[in-house]
């Protein structure tokens, strides 16, 4: 087996697992894309094994400490170590994320569950090559009617994979009715949204659904209506739910009927809709909402779009908190890791100045517990929210 040395002070020795290019001394043997490597310092030390692609700027991931190969065993028993943490951390309802990645020893790995369906990602070169062994686990550990393969993740270009959806086993359910929260939503794995809905937000409708009774509601970048929906059963007075999508808007529209449930759906940009309605208020006049939720896609994808994707959050701030009414609420929330929780918060501050708002803060949101954080690797940790409070002035 090949192995590669490490030089000091890489990552890999702060608690990280990924080993970049610039990381690695030498190369011992010839290591192909996809294989599995042993790690090692400048004095011979073991350090673990790792996946190894040559092509990608993270030429190393660790997955063990020990010296470990990617077998169907080994895959069959991190599937019921992942299932066992969620089993202990009180996952009932089978709609959960059964495998986020590093987090549960299994890079480039994503596997979430609806039921007796899963949809598996592969989004590094060694777990794509070893699909057959993953789909092998999955079947020992569940007997599932379906695995849904949706590999249409632009991330999988910087291992040099290629887009593909389809079926890994079974046939696909089609469109598919779950149950969240007592909020009933219909989902399509092979054809939808990214693997169905967005489970690392289900806690967080709960949390804000909680402060929508009687409230007049803006859900922005709605997506399919996860916050609308649930704040509509809350017993908002009102919900107004807007999306750039049709598609997605279409989706949600059947989702609110499917629960008896009244809500204003808009195919609309969210930033031209923000600003058209702070455009309509006049001086000194209260804003429309008592309650606005701003939960934007991801604004960049690597550090160098960093400053833009700011100045675009802090947009998006300035002109919610403007629409508030006396004592209104702002829930917002980020999904890139690259911006961190610190220049998140900063950014809402930095809006809350420029709109002449003193806001107080009442929560900070975060990524279910099914997807769990690595503290010493930030890349498992990409969402983060903030719920504050328009003071009026005393």
């Amino acid at each position: 087996m090949s192995t590669l040395v490490i030089k000091p002070r890489a990552r890999l020795f702060h608690g990280h697992e990924w080993v970049y290019a610039t990381e690695v001394q030498r190369v011992l043997g010839d290591p192909q894309p996809g294989a599995v490597v042993q790690l090692q310092n400048v004095k011979n030390r073991p350090l673990g094994s790792a996946i190894y692609n040559p092509h990608s700027q993270i030429v190393a991931r660790r997955f063990s400490r020990r010296k470990q190969d990617l077998d169907a065993d080994f895959f069959q028993r991190r599937i019921e170590r992942a299932l066992t943490l969620r089993e202990a951390m009180g996952f009932s309802e089978p709609v959960y994320r059964l495998v986020w990645s590093e987090a549960d020893g299994l890079p480039g790995l994503v596997i979430d569950r609806y039921g007796p369906h899963f949809v598996l990602q592969t989004l590094t070169m060694a777990m794509d090559q070893r699909k057959k062994l993953i789909v092998k686990g999955l079947n020992a550990v569940f007997q599932p009617k379906s695995i849904i393969e949706r590999n249409d993740s632009p991330i999988r270009k910087a291992e040099g994979l290629e887009a593909v959806t389809g079926v890994l086993h079974g046939a696909s359910p089609g469109p598919l009715e779950i149950e969240v929260l007592g909020v009933r939503q219909t989902v399509d794995l092979l054809e939808g949204q990214k693997t169905g809905i967005y489970l690392d937000q289900i806690d967080n409708y709960a949390a804000v659904a909680a402060l929508a009774k009687g409230a007049r509601v803006l859900d922005c970048f709605c997506n399919q209506g996860g916050f609308a929906l649930h704040c509509a059963r809350a017993g908002a007075a009102s919900v107004t739910a807007v999306d750039s999508s049709e598609s997605a808007i279409a989706t949600a529209r059947v989702n609110a009927a499917a629960n008896g449930l009244t809500i204003d759906f808009v195919a609309a940009n969210a930033f031209d809709l923000l600003k058209k309605a702070e455009s309509a208020l006049s001086p000194g006049e209260e804003g429309p909402y008592d309650l606005i939720v701003l939960d934007p896609p991801s604004f960049t994808r690597n550090r160098k779009s960093l400053n833009d994707a700011l100045r675009g959050y802090k947009e998006i701030h300035l002109r919610a908190l403007k629409l508030l009414a006396r004592d209104g609420i702002l829930a917002t929330f980020c999904c890139s890791h690259h911006v961190s929780r610190g220049e998140f918060l900063q950014v809402l501050c930095d809006a809350s100045v420029d709109a002449k708002q003193t806001v107080r803060l009442l929560a900070t949101h975060g990524q279910r517990r099914d997807h769990p954080v690595i503290p010493t690797l930030p890349e498992t940790e990409y969402l983060k929210g903030h719920t504050v409070q328009a003071m009026a002035g005393w």
